[in-house]
């Protein structure tokens, strides 16, 4: 527990009222509990971070959650006052979360029922079925009954796959499974260089180690003749026309999810080549010509290989405002920082678990929450915040979200995981100001990580994952806030 980061007075304008702070704290069966800290002129422990209030520090825009179709039906099993009550926890300015911003998919992604698309007719270059009817009656319906509770919701988009008529193995997944009817044969398409997936690659069990994915695809899967590539772009466009006919806006794109999980459900691999080409040449000048007031963000990128994402994004710096990142792509956020200290970075979907929706998978979020905008993320994604029973896929594994519906008894569980995102989601605004991280790495288990909102009110969030009760301290300017902190905690404490 060694790194300090320089700090002064919290109090110079704020009085004496200042030395009180209020806590909240959770362990496994006891959420959010109320009480008071109070500031002192000591220090229990060599203090873990140093905060002067005179730091300029990162501005942290939203948090926000994903809207798919198995959160829809896992809500929809709920009796209606329960749903209410869910929606409002997660969205309502008075809840909980305080979600502001939601990510959406074009066609199908691994929590829809099954594959669909905005387009089933091959060879439609001018988009004339182009069409959200599948939308409309299925994942917009749960985007109005978030809306209902903040109405000022806005939105980002990005597919998992194209069309199958857009791709080279005119399928939505990239490899055959049990759980798809794509023919074995045509997996030789990812690596036409020789070689074979590995099996085991796509296991969604906990962190995934090493060097991910440990061969990239040797061809774009989008069919890159130009009439492709234009209509796909074209096909965003319309895309963000249609959602805004329906009060839905979308101010943000990203050409792909996941580039490089060679999947059984949705996806399509592209190359570096392919990705530049697709986001320089097609995407960004559809964009600036239809829509020059929604963004682009190259992402989003799962992959640790940092020579492989920085030749996409100084291919793109130029035709993008930032990056998305999930999973591998965490391990990278330091480099990405230095390297392109003028782009924007977000969490663009938190790691979805393996089903068990228990304490140390909320401590797991906690820990990414911290870590992703310690390192410099100025929005998070959760991926899905609704799921029944043990969160399984029509792609047959099973994930976490922060609510859990059982269907016996059509009953709803907030997991450790909710309030994970409560301790971060619930106090630091739109407009706070990171001013201080260190991980839990370097602290032997105790996360900490410093906020100033834009109301001048300091928060300071701490995790101890750890067997045992820990003590740490942080300098407020000339007072230390000398955390106890209970064995396996969440904890949150603001400033008066």
């Amino acid at each position: 527990m060694k790194k300090t980061i320089l700090l002064f007075s919290l109090f110079a304008s704020m009085g004496a009222a200042a030395q009180t702070l209020t806590h909240y704290t959770t362990t496994e069966g006891k959420e959010w509990q109320q009480g008071k800290a109070s500031l002192s002129g000591k220090a229990a422990t060599t203090p873990v971070l140093t905060i002067t209030g005179q730091e300029q520090g990162r501005e942290f825009k939203a948090w926000g959650t994903c809207f798919n179709e198995l959160g829809l039906d896992a809500l929809e099993m709920l009796r209606a006052e329960d749903q209410e009550e869910v929606m409002r926890r997660v969205f309502a300015p008075d809840g909980d979360l305080h979600f502001t911003r939601g990510r959406l998919t074009m066609n199908a992604n691994d929590y829809s029922r099954a594959w669909y698309s905005c387009d089933t007719v091959s060879g439609d270059f001018s988009l004339k079925y182009f069409n959200i009817k599948h939308d409309k009656e299925n994942v917009i319906r749960l985007i109005k009954k978030a809306q209902k509770y903040q109405p000022g919701l806005t939105f980002w988009v990005s597919p998992w796959s194209p069309p199958a008529w857009m791709k080279i193995n005119h399928d939505y997944p990239v490899l055959s499974s049990q759980w798809n009817t794509q023919p074995k044969e045509k997996d030789y398409l990812l690596f036409d260089d020789g070689g074979t997936p590995d099996p085991n690659e796509m296991q969604f069990l906990g962190e995934r180690q090493g060097k991910f994915p440990r061969k990239l695809a040797t061809q774009n899967y989008m069919i890159q003749d130009p009439r492709y590539l234009q209509a796909y772009a074209n096909m965003f466009c319309r895309f963000i026309d249609l959602y805004a006919e329906e009060n839905i806006p979308i101010d943000m794109v990203m050409y792909q999810n996941e580039a490089y999980s060679y999947t059984p459900y949705p996806g399509c691999a592209w190359t570096a080549e392919g990705t530049i080409k697709f986001n320089k040449e097609y995407l960004a000048p559809a964009l600036r010509a239809k829509h020059p007031e929604v963004k682009l963000y190259v992402g989003t990128f799962n992959t640790n290989r940092s020579d492989y994402v920085e030749r996409i994004v100084d291919g793109v710096k130029h035709d993008v405002l930032g990056i998305g990142l999930q999973w591998e792509g965490r391990d990278i956020i330091d480099s990405l920082r230095q390297r392109y200290p003028d782009l924007h970075l977000i969490s663009s979907e938190s790691e979805c678990g393996n089903g068990s929706m228990d304490w140390r998978a909320g401590e797991h979020t906690f820990h990414l929450l911290a870590d992703y905008i310690g390192k410099g993320c100025d929005e998070y994604f959760i991926w899905n915040f609704i799921l029944f029973d043990q969160g399984q896929s029509a792609w047959g594994w099973k994930q976490n979200a922060l609510v859990q519906v059982k269907s016996a008894n059509q009953s709803v569980r907030f997991t450790p995981e909710f309030y994970a995102v409560k301790h971060f989601s619930h106090l630091v605004v739109p407009g706070s100001r990171m001013q201080g991280y260190v991980s839990r790495e370097k602290t032997d288990g105790v996360p900490v990580i410093v906020f100033q909102r834009p109301d001048k009110r300091f928060v300071v969030i701490a995790g101890n994952q750890t067997d045992g009760p820990r003590t740490a301290t942080v300098l407020l300017g000339k007072k230390y806030l000398n955390m106890t902190l209970q064995a396996h905690s969440f904890n949150t404490y603001i400033s008066k």
